[in-house]
């Protein structure tokens, strides 16, 4: 009974001190990586966080203008791309006339001077409105970019002519799987070296149409990374990757991630052999992960990180990682 013990807690010596071995960053020269910018948005009007809800209207609660940008217009994506951003995350609604237009929001009540929801109308009818309509600083007194906004909705195809040697970051606001097909259809006619430079995420049964259609592009929707997640905190000990976390993208809040096994160092790492993507975003408070959009976030991040940056205030975060570079 003795010597099966003694072999018993040896096996668990050793199973520990494996796992300890094989995701610490302890052990490794220190990192050097560059990491990979993301600008949610584009360069656009922030707001505050507090009291956040799904059906908040934040253009109602923008903090004072720092600039004229707006969200989710071309002006916007080319001022993300010359502040210092590698990738640009946009929105995209389909229309009743089977385009693609670039705007966030599920309805046009909030942000414009239109109403219903968005994937009600044709494409012209969304051009024709004023997406700087609703933003307000002060509570109503004053809407700094009313009328300013006319005519910059643009459409997916305005921005894949536009910006054909940029990455991007789709998120398809539906979970309608024909967008997903709609979609799927329209970047298979880009050619091969634009195609591999687009990522997709949004609901889970249109980014499940991309990827059986284009299964090279990399994706992301909430049950993929639940898939993930689960598997890796499961396995990943061991460095085996699992199969919903190859080929995809995912975003890790900088508070949950150093519970993740080799955080950072061999995490980003194996993700990255995987062909996975990993950006890193602000705490998640159990309802939403903001993004790394001040200094107090950025310097959570490790020296060396070499994953991804998800950010809505590129024109701070970008200096701050050039710093590091």
């Amino acid at each position: 009974m003795a010597r099966a013990r003694r072999i018993g807690l040896a096996a668990v010596l050793a199973l520990v001190a494996f796992v300890f071995l094989n995701n610490t960053n302890l052990l490794g020269a220190k990192g050097s990586g560059t990491p990979t910018l993301l600008a949610h948005r584009g360069l656009h009007q922030t707001f505050s966080s507090e009291g956040l809800k799904a059906d908040t209207c934040t253009a109602e609660r923008i903090l004072p203008p720092e600039h004229a940008y707006l969200e989710n217009t071309l002006a916007s994506m080319q001022a993300a791309f010359a502040a210092g951003a590698d990738i640009v995350e946009l929105d995209i609604h389909r229309t009743t006339d089977g385009h693609f237009a670039v705007l966030h929001d599920w309805t046009l009540d909030c942000r414009t001077d239109g109403e219903g929801v968005t994937r009600d109308h044709t494409l012209a009818e969304l051009k024709a409105l004023d997406i700087g309509y609703g933003y307000t600083a002060d509570g109503g007194k004053t809407y700094p970019f009313r009328g300013k906004g006319v005519g910059l909705m643009p459409s997916l195809d305005e921005v894949l002519a536009a910006l054909p040697d940029r990455r991007l970051l789709i998120d398809i606001k539906s979970n309608d799987p024909s967008d997903g097909e709609k979609l799927a259809d329209r970047l298979a006619r880009l050619p091969p070296r634009q195609l591999s430079s687009i990522m997709i995420y949004g609901g889970d049964r249109p980014v499940a149409a991309v990827r059986a259609r284009l299964p090279l592009l990399k994706t992301m929707s909430r049950e993929s990374v639940r898939r993930c997640l689960l598997g890796y905190i499961g396995i990943g000990w061991s460095g085996w990757m699992p199969a919903a976390c190859r080929n995809g993208l995912l975003l890790v809040p900088i508070n949950v991630a150093p519970w993740l096994w080799g955080w950072p160092g061999r995490f980003v790492t194996r993700m990255q052999a995987a062909g996975t993507e990993i950006f890193a975003a602000g705490p998640w408070d159990g309802g939403f992960s903001r993004g790394i959009d001040d200094e107090a976030a950025f310097r959570r991040l490790p020296d060396g990180y070499a994953g991804g940056i998800w950010t809505n205030r590129i024109d701070r975060i970008a200096p701050l990682a050039n710093g590091r570079r």
